[in-house]
């Protein structure tokens, strides 16, 4: 991932819809969940949630597909991967124990 990449994508983040929309997501799996029920649950007008969900695929954060007459939105897992990846690229040169509290993270 490049600057520029990553700064889209932090860019995409830095709004509490659209990470409670991606976290939400995350927590989902790879399925996905439906729109309304995004919206359901972060409770979130559609025209609003229309919008969040645009910046956020725009942002390559998410994905969507259509199932029938819903539209299924799933977090893209590889792009959060590398986003990850970008901020620890370069994380504690000689001390690699410092990076080990991320494999054990704890969910909050």
């Amino acid at each position: 991932m490049d600057d520029r990449t990553a700064l889209t994508a932090f860019a995409g983040l830095a709004q509490e819809t659209r990470l409670q929309i991606l976290r939400l997501l995350v927590r989902a799996g790879p399925e996905g969940l439906p729109a309304g029920e995004i919206g359901a649950a972060i409770g979130a007008s559609s025209s609003r949630l229309s919008f969040h969900l645009t910046q956020l695929e725009q942002a390559r954060l998410v994905t969507s597909r259509r199932e029938g007459r819903f539209v299924i939105y799933a977090a893209a897992y590889p792009v959060l991967s590398d986003l990850v990846t970008f901020l620890m690229r370069d994380c504690c040169a000689d001390r690699p124990e410092m990076c080990a509290p991320l494999s054990e993270a704890r969910h909050d």
